[in-house]
């Protein structure tokens, strides 16, 4: 089930570039030079062997809000994270913690925030976008890359977020449905909006390496560039994360996108068990609940079985 790899994909990703983040380039290899071999999910820098962090946190969150509902219920899945913000996580990226803490109205902080400071560009968007980009998948390019638009804003004010999380919602769609995302991005790029067409179509082409970034990878342009380059330029699911973490600066989401990405072109079959069966999600403000891979598998399951209404950006 791609869906599943997708989602998994994700987490896998996440946990483990976790404990690299902020490293330098190639650390991953350095330290597991033989693929195969294990140990990968090493743990360390504040996270246990095989967690998840807040990217993985809120792509769950948004999953469960779209189960509940059938559907895009956007004051709902603001008060998810918001109560998830407030049970004190481990790690919450500075844009999505000032948003979510501001006490603000879900349909107007992000956008207060983005007028105040004029910078909302982060990967904070993209890296929880692996069960919205299920959902969404069987509706097509305009359902998917909506509301993916939608789910951005209501953390980051700044647009070229939204751009980012709509790219990546129309690639796993695309592979979802069993076709190359690659050869989907001339299409993808035409259906962004003109002001940040541009930039994507830089970051996003073949001949682009992630060496010739102009920001850190936590902003979305490289992060999602740098995933897509990671597919790209490998054969399968373990090679492209590997490549991924290997990138350095904020390995998690660099890798829980290429997860994400790699699971829905290769299939849940590619990810290696030896990275699955350490896997687990703690949920912060939901009791202590704690995800792993068998949940996760079921998430995706009853995400594939819901469906949209077919809302629309305002």
């Amino acid at each position: 089930m791609t869906a599943t790899g997708t989602i998994l994909g994700s987490a896998v990703g996440d946990a483990l570039g976790a404990p690299f983040e902020f490293g330098p380039e190639g650390a991953f290899t350095r330290r597991f030079p033989v693929p195969g071999q294990g140990g990968e999910m090493c743990g360390g820098g504040g996270w246990d062997p095989g967690e998840a962090t807040d990217d993985t946190q809120m792509a769950v969150l948004v999953g469960e809000s779209l189960i509940r509902h059938g559907r895009l219920e956007l004051p709902d899945l603001f008060d998810r994270f918001r109560r998830w913000a407030a049970a004190d996580p481990k790690d919450i990226g500075l844009q999505t913690e000032a948003v979510l803490t501001s006490g603000d109205p879900w349909d107007s902080a992000a956008a207060l925030h983005f007028q105040v400071n004029q910078r909302a560009a982060g990967n904070g968007s993209l890296m929880r976008a692996s069960t919205s980009a299920v959902f969404f998948a069987p509706y097509g390019r305009d359902a998917t890359m909506s509301a993916a638009r939608r789910i951005a804003a209501l953390t980051h004010g700044d647009r070229a977020a939204w751009e980012g999380t709509a790219i990546l919602h129309e690639l796993i769609r695309v592979a979802l449905l069993g076709h190359d995302p690659l050869t989907a991005l001339p299409d993808t790029l035409d259906a962004v909006h003109p002001d940040h067409r541009a930039r994507y179509a830089t970051v996003l082409d073949a001949g682009w390496h992630p060496d010739r970034a102009t920001e850190f990878n936590g902003a979305v342009w490289p992060c999602l560039g740098s995933a897509v380059w990671a597919l790209r330029t490998t054969g399968s699911f373990e090679d492209a994360v590997r490549a991924a973490i290997d990138l350095g600066g904020d390995t998690d989401t660099v890798a829980a996108v290429t997860g994400a990405l790699a699971g829905a072109v290769h299939g849940e079959g590619a990810l290696p068990e030896r990275w699955t069966e350490a896997l687990h999600v703690p949920l912060p403000g939901w009791g202590g609940r704690v995800l792993r891979a068998a949940e996760l598998t079921d998430l995706a399951r009853r995400l594939t079985g819901k469906r949209p209404t077919g809302e629309r950006m305002p």
